[in-house]
Protein backbone atom coordinates (compact mmCIF):
# COMPACT_ATOMS: atom_id res chain seq x y z
CA UNK A 1 0.00 0.00 0.00
CA UNK A 2 1.50 3.38 -1.05
CA UNK A 3 1.54 6.53 0.88
CA UNK A 4 -1.74 8.18 -1.11
CA UNK A 5 -3.06 4.98 0.14
CA UNK A 6 -2.71 5.36 3.34
CA UNK A 7 -3.37 8.58 4.09
CA UNK A 8 -6.60 8.67 1.90
CA UNK A 9 -7.99 5.48 3.68
CA UNK A 10 -6.31 7.03 6.81
CA UNK A 11 -8.96 10.04 5.91
CA UNK A 12 -11.63 7.85 5.51
CA UNK A 13 -10.77 6.41 8.97
CA UNK A 14 -10.59 9.39 10.98
CA UNK A 15 -14.09 11.47 9.26
CA UNK A 16 -16.35 8.20 10.10
CA UNK A 17 -14.81 7.90 13.72
CA UNK A 18 -15.36 11.66 14.29
CA UNK A 19 -18.77 10.87 13.05
CA UNK A 20 -19.99 7.86 15.18
CA UNK A 21 -18.07 9.26 18.17
CA UNK A 22 -19.79 12.87 18.02
CA UNK A 23 -22.95 10.57 18.07
CA UNK A 24 -22.27 8.54 20.94
CA UNK A 25 -20.69 11.14 23.41
CA UNK A 26 -24.29 13.19 22.29
CA UNK A 27 -26.11 9.78 23.10
CA UNK A 28 -24.28 9.70 26.53
CA UNK A 29 -26.07 12.67 27.24
CA UNK A 30 -29.64 11.86 26.07
CA UNK A 31 -29.35 13.37 22.96
CA UNK A 32 -30.35 11.47 20.08
CA UNK A 33 -28.15 13.17 17.25
CA UNK A 34 -28.82 10.80 14.74
CA UNK A 35 -32.21 11.94 13.13
CA UNK A 36 -31.97 11.10 9.45
CA UNK A 37 -35.26 9.73 7.56
CA UNK A 38 -36.58 9.11 11.63
CA UNK A 39 -38.60 12.79 12.67
CA UNK A 40 -39.76 13.84 9.05
CA UNK A 41 -43.31 14.69 8.52
CA UNK A 42 -43.54 14.65 5.01
CA UNK A 43 -42.81 12.26 2.09
CA UNK A 44 -40.25 14.51 0.35
CA UNK A 45 -38.21 15.27 3.42
CA UNK A 46 -38.18 11.51 4.23
CA UNK A 47 -37.42 10.32 0.73
CA UNK A 48 -34.70 12.99 0.41
CA UNK A 49 -33.01 12.15 4.06
CA UNK A 50 -33.49 8.16 3.07
CA UNK A 51 -31.47 8.33 -0.32
CA UNK A 52 -28.92 10.80 1.20
CA UNK A 53 -28.27 8.22 4.11
CA UNK A 54 -27.96 5.72 1.17
CA UNK A 55 -25.76 7.64 -0.69
CA UNK A 56 -23.32 8.42 2.33
CA UNK A 57 -23.21 4.43 3.22
CA UNK A 58 -22.84 3.31 -0.55
CA UNK A 59 -20.00 6.18 -1.46
CA UNK A 60 -18.27 5.01 1.44
CA UNK A 61 -18.01 1.15 0.45
CA UNK A 62 -16.96 2.22 -3.40
CA UNK A 63 -14.13 4.75 -1.47
CA UNK A 64 -12.48 2.05 0.35
CA UNK A 65 -12.44 -0.50 -2.63
CA UNK A 66 -10.71 2.45 -4.75
CA UNK A 67 -8.13 3.03 -2.09
CA UNK A 68 -7.61 -0.28 -1.11
CA UNK A 69 -7.26 -1.99 -4.73
CA UNK A 70 -5.62 1.38 -5.67
CA UNK A 71 -8.22 1.80 -8.57
CA UNK A 72 -7.59 4.81 -10.27
CA UNK A 73 -7.54 5.81 -14.15
CA UNK A 74 -4.10 7.46 -15.62
CA UNK A 75 -4.22 10.65 -13.63
CA UNK A 76 -1.54 12.92 -12.71
CA UNK A 77 0.60 12.40 -9.56
CA UNK A 78 0.10 16.19 -8.82
CA UNK A 79 -3.84 15.70 -8.78
CA UNK A 80 -3.67 12.70 -6.65
CA UNK A 81 -1.96 14.61 -3.96
CA UNK A 82 -3.98 17.30 -4.46
CA UNK A 83 -6.91 15.07 -3.51
CA UNK A 84 -5.14 13.89 -0.44
CA UNK A 85 -4.99 17.47 0.41
CA UNK A 86 -8.56 18.15 0.19
CA UNK A 87 -9.42 15.41 2.01
CA UNK A 88 -7.20 16.15 4.92
CA UNK A 89 -8.81 19.69 5.01
CA UNK A 90 -12.14 18.45 4.72
CA UNK A 91 -11.76 15.90 7.73
CA UNK A 92 -10.43 18.66 10.19
CA UNK A 93 -13.23 21.12 8.72
CA UNK A 94 -15.92 18.71 10.07
CA UNK A 95 -13.98 17.92 13.30
CA UNK A 96 -14.12 21.72 14.00
CA UNK A 97 -17.43 22.22 12.50
CA UNK A 98 -19.12 19.49 15.19
CA UNK A 99 -16.96 20.43 17.87
CA UNK A 100 -18.15 23.92 17.96
CA UNK A 101 -21.54 23.03 17.81
CA UNK A 102 -21.55 21.20 20.81
CA UNK A 103 -25.25 19.91 21.79
CA UNK A 104 -26.95 21.57 19.11
CA UNK A 105 -25.43 19.38 16.05
CA UNK A 106 -28.01 16.81 15.00
CA UNK A 107 -27.66 14.49 11.54
CA UNK A 108 -31.38 15.15 9.82
CA UNK A 109 -33.80 17.06 10.69
CA UNK A 110 -34.83 17.18 14.36
CA UNK A 111 -37.97 18.91 14.95
CA UNK A 112 -38.58 17.76 18.54
CA UNK A 113 -34.91 19.31 19.64
CA UNK A 114 -34.37 22.89 20.96
CA UNK A 115 -31.33 23.84 19.95
CA UNK A 116 -29.20 27.35 19.38
CA UNK A 117 -28.06 29.23 16.35
CA UNK A 118 -24.45 28.61 16.15
CA UNK A 119 -22.95 31.45 14.19
CA UNK A 120 -19.42 31.62 15.80
CA UNK A 121 -16.16 30.30 14.85
CA UNK A 122 -16.07 28.39 11.33
CA UNK A 123 -19.62 29.39 10.99
CA UNK A 124 -18.94 32.59 10.26
CA UNK A 125 -17.36 31.61 7.09
CA UNK A 126 -20.10 28.85 6.24
CA UNK A 127 -23.74 28.23 6.96
CA UNK A 128 -22.67 24.37 6.54
CA UNK A 129 -18.94 23.78 7.47
CA UNK A 130 -19.81 19.94 8.38
CA UNK A 131 -21.46 19.35 5.39
CA UNK A 132 -18.72 21.28 3.35
CA UNK A 133 -16.10 18.24 5.08
CA UNK A 134 -18.47 15.75 3.60
CA UNK A 135 -18.45 17.31 0.00
CA UNK A 136 -13.92 17.71 0.49
CA UNK A 137 -13.30 14.30 1.42
CA UNK A 138 -15.71 13.09 -1.47
CA UNK A 139 -13.94 14.85 -3.91
CA UNK A 140 -10.60 14.23 -2.33
CA UNK A 141 -10.67 10.60 -2.99
CA UNK A 142 -12.16 11.18 -5.97
CA UNK A 143 -9.63 13.00 -7.48
CA UNK A 144 -7.03 10.76 -5.85
CA UNK A 145 -8.68 7.58 -6.94
CA UNK A 146 -10.45 8.40 -9.60
CA UNK A 147 -12.83 5.90 -11.79
CA UNK A 148 -16.29 5.95 -13.62
CA UNK A 149 -17.93 4.27 -10.97
CA UNK A 150 -16.37 6.80 -8.10
CA UNK A 151 -17.29 9.29 -10.20
CA UNK A 152 -21.02 8.23 -10.21
CA UNK A 153 -21.16 7.24 -6.03
CA UNK A 154 -19.91 10.38 -5.44
CA UNK A 155 -21.92 13.03 -7.61
CA UNK A 156 -25.10 11.33 -5.63
CA UNK A 157 -23.98 11.98 -2.32
CA UNK A 158 -23.14 15.37 -3.25
CA UNK A 159 -26.53 16.07 -5.16
CA UNK A 160 -28.60 14.19 -1.80
CA UNK A 161 -26.45 16.35 0.63
CA UNK A 162 -27.47 19.50 -1.25
CA UNK A 163 -31.25 18.64 -1.38
CA UNK A 164 -30.52 17.56 2.59
CA UNK A 165 -29.25 21.43 3.36
CA UNK A 166 -31.85 22.72 1.19
CA UNK A 167 -34.81 21.28 3.47
CA UNK A 168 -32.85 21.93 6.17
CA UNK A 169 -32.21 25.54 5.48
CA UNK A 170 -36.57 25.93 5.34
CA UNK A 171 -36.58 24.15 8.58
CA UNK A 172 -34.37 26.63 10.50
CA UNK A 173 -36.15 29.73 8.93
CA UNK A 174 -39.52 28.15 10.65
CA UNK A 175 -37.79 27.14 14.43
CA UNK A 176 -35.47 30.40 13.92
CA UNK A 177 -37.11 32.94 12.08
CA UNK A 178 -35.55 36.21 11.73
CA UNK A 179 -32.00 35.10 13.20
CA UNK A 180 -31.95 32.36 10.73
CA UNK A 181 -33.27 34.80 8.00
CA UNK A 182 -30.57 37.73 8.96
CA UNK A 183 -28.08 34.93 9.43
CA UNK A 184 -28.22 33.89 5.42
CA UNK A 185 -28.08 37.44 4.43
CA UNK A 186 -24.31 37.43 6.26
CA UNK A 187 -22.75 34.16 5.21
CA UNK A 188 -22.55 31.92 2.26
CA UNK A 189 -24.35 28.47 1.99
CA UNK A 190 -20.94 26.81 1.40
CA UNK A 191 -18.47 29.67 2.09
CA UNK A 192 -18.03 33.06 2.21
CA UNK A 193 -18.85 36.11 3.68
CA UNK A 194 -22.43 37.60 1.87
CA UNK A 195 -20.08 41.09 1.57
CA UNK A 196 -17.47 39.43 -0.10
CA UNK A 197 -18.49 36.41 -2.13
CA UNK A 198 -22.47 35.65 -3.48
CA UNK A 199 -24.31 32.91 -1.70
CA UNK A 200 -22.76 29.14 -3.69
Amino acid sequence: MNILQVFSLMCVVVFYFIYFSKQYLLRKKGIKSNQIAKNTVHNKEFFIEFLMKIATFLVVIVEVVSIVFNIYREIPLFFRFIGVIFSIFGVCLFAISVWQMRDNWRAGLARNDKRELVQTGVYTMSRNPAFLGFDLVYIGILFSFFNLILLFFTIFPIVMLHLQILQEERYLVEIFGEEYVKYQKKVGRYFGRKSVFSDV
